[in-house]
């Protein structure tokens, strides 16, 4: 062999060992690329809100004692919103993907506002009431009366289809209630029973039983209305369903020990609540409420009494959410045909 021949040969196996290495290298890179958008798709930030009231009790908890960020859940967005319609706006705006929120307000944001959530477990039942001056009204039927001022928050919220649960138990004149209602968040209600403006006020917890701080009367709970209706729960976007399940698994375990906890703890568990709300308080009560709004203390003593108005497990009963789906469609709040499975989705809750 000539050799010429024998260098032609080497150059040729150089080549393909050149060509090797870059098909190996290539193929590396492409596993690390591929590692990495892995990675950051399943560490993609979650963006997270509750509402501001002691029926987020175990999500303050858990942030409170670092139990998301334990399980490495990236949580990058944590607000509060005075009412769970406002909550239900930041679902559909898409900068939420997880929501601590009343049932009724996640019904609605799937129906009306066809945003693509699901019900993946309850925090608590209960935490609705209304209270009364007790000098003005006496009873249900007082509610009736000409000139009585009642609170309540705006069309669709939970607080109103209890207000309209009331109306349909005692047989009331519909008329003449809602002629009589006031339409204002839950710390408004609270600031205008503290300046004498209002005579009754239907309230979610903590509010309700904040009002008895300022003389009023705790005339009906949820439970008189109700039995086992569903007051809050842990709704999750379609989107972190499909694209990290393995998130919405850990949201769901992070909920169900801090629930196990608070209920185990409720003394320190209402010093937590109470601590987390009035840090939150100065940002998300209303600012033209000034300095009246900072005179309604959120004290662990109020937080006790209002927790041991409900009750605080993540189980969800299909019954309980159909019946509430059948009462919002009777009031005509949502239109179309929606089953509860369409909104739930329990596979979470039964997973060691």
């Amino acid at each position: 062999m000539t050799p010429s021949r024998v260098w032609q040969m080497m150059e040729t196996r150089r080549g393909v060992l050149f060509l090797l290495s870059v098909i190996v290298l290539s193929l590396v890179i492409g596993q690390r690329a591929s590692g990495e958008n892995k990675h950051k798709s399943e560490t993609r930030a979650i963006g997270m809100a509750v509402e501001f009231m002691d029926h987020a009790a175990c999500a303050y908890v858990a942030m409170d004692k670092g139990w998301f960020r334990e399980e490495g859940l990236p949580i990058c967005v944590y607000e509060s919103y005075v009412t769970g319609m406002a909550l239900a706006a930041a679902l559909a705006r898409g900068d939420i993907q997880v929501a601590y929120m009343c049932l009724v307000p996640a019904i609605n944001v799937y129906v009306n506002a066809r945003v693509p959530v699901r019900i993946v477990a309850g925090t608590h039942k209960h935490g609705y009431g209304l209270v009364v001056n007790p000098e003005t009204v006496k009873n249900c039927y007082d509610l009736e009366n000409p000139g009585v001022r009642i609170g309540c928050v705006r069309e669709g919220g939970a607080v109103d289809v209890v207000l309209h649960k009331t109306i349909d138990t005692y047989h009331l004149d519909k008329g003449k209630i809602l002629k009589n209602v006031m339409r204002m968040n839950p710390p408004k209600q609270v600031l205008a029973i503290k300046m004498g403006r209002l005579d009754a006020a239907f309230l979610p917890e903590q509010w309700a039983t904040m009002a008895e701080d300022f003389g009023f009367k705790m005339l009906l709970t949820s439970q008189d209305l109700w039995p086992e209706m569903q007051g809050s729960v842990l709704a999750v976007k379609e989107e972190l369903i499909e694209n990290n399940p393995e998130a919405v698994k850990k949201l769901v375990a992070v909920s169900k020990r801090a629930t196990k906890w608070l209920n185990q703890n409720r003394h320190s568990a209402s010093i937590i609540v109470a601590r987390q709300l009035s840090s939150a308080k100065r940002e998300v009560l209303p600012s033209e409420a000034g300095k009246l709004a900072t005179a309604l203390d959120i004290t662990p003593q109020t937080i006790s009494r209002s927790m041991d108005r409900m009750v605080f497990t993540t189980d969800l009963d299909e019954q309980v959410i159909r019946d509430m789906i059948s009462y919002m469609t009777h009031l005509g709040y949502i239109t179309g045909s929606i089953r509860a499975e369409d909104v739930l989705d329990m596979s979470f809750l039964h997973v060691e």
